[in-house]
């Protein structure tokens, strides 16, 4: 359904607010910005960004996918599908489409702006937390093996932090759109040998 004027402008307004928000944070750091400075730097009101954003760190942790959509992956795919064949292929989805609109340029500096700051290591603690409860949640809907889907989420997450570190170790700084490209195909290798271990261990 097409959106309204309304909601169209809404929409334009938290983009701009976190377009914003993200550059101000990456060039100075999170702790450094106050949201008074990021209200001025996209031209609208205090209040305005906390209708968008409740918290100062929703500000820099804007995309939910990697947290919500592991559990929503698993929710729509076929009651036969093996559950991580589904969360390997929604991780690669998931990374090519940052790849596809160029997050991937901006990753080691997005990365070192969280371990810059206790109240974004915070949050990314927490938010991983629900990641696993949500998953372990949506597999608990399609099998009743609750240890055994505990320890699957529980792997994903750790997968999940393993293939960010590989993906900090191996991409250099300030990389060409050649080196971007290299690092995305090698994050792709390390996918694979990454779940296949996860398998093993859930033999």
């Amino acid at each position: 359904m097409e959106l309204g004027r309304r909601e169209r402008k809404k929409l334009e307004t938290r983009r701009q607010i976190s377009d914003v928000a993200t550059r101000l944070f990456l060039e100075r750091g999170f702790d450094t910005v106050t949201v008074a400075e990021v209200a001025r730097a996209a031209d609208v009101a205090v209040q305005t960004v906390f209708n968008h954003f409740p918290a100062k760190e929703d500000l820099f942790f804007d995309e939910t996918g990697w947290w919500v959509g592991p559990a929503k992956a698993i929710r729509e795919a076929p009651a036969d599908a093996d559950p991580v064949d589904v969360l390997e292929a929604h991780y690669l989805a998931e990374t090519r489409k940052r790849f596809a609109v160029g997050h991937l340029a901006t990753w080691k500096q997005f990365s070192r702006t969280i371990e810059g700051s206790e109240a974004l290591l915070a949050r990314r603690r927490q938010t991983a937390e629900q990641l696993e409860t949500m998953l372990t949640e949506a597999l608990d809907e399609r099998s009743p093996d609750h240890l055994r889907n505990r320890l699957t989420a529980a792997l994903y997450a750790a997968a999940q932090k393993v293939l960010e570190a590989e993906l900090m170790r191996n991409l250099p700084d300030d990389a060409s759109p050649q080196q971007l490209r290299a690092g995305q195909d090698d994050l792709e290798k390390a996918v694979a040998e990454v779940f296949a271990v996860l398998r093993r261990g859930l033999r």
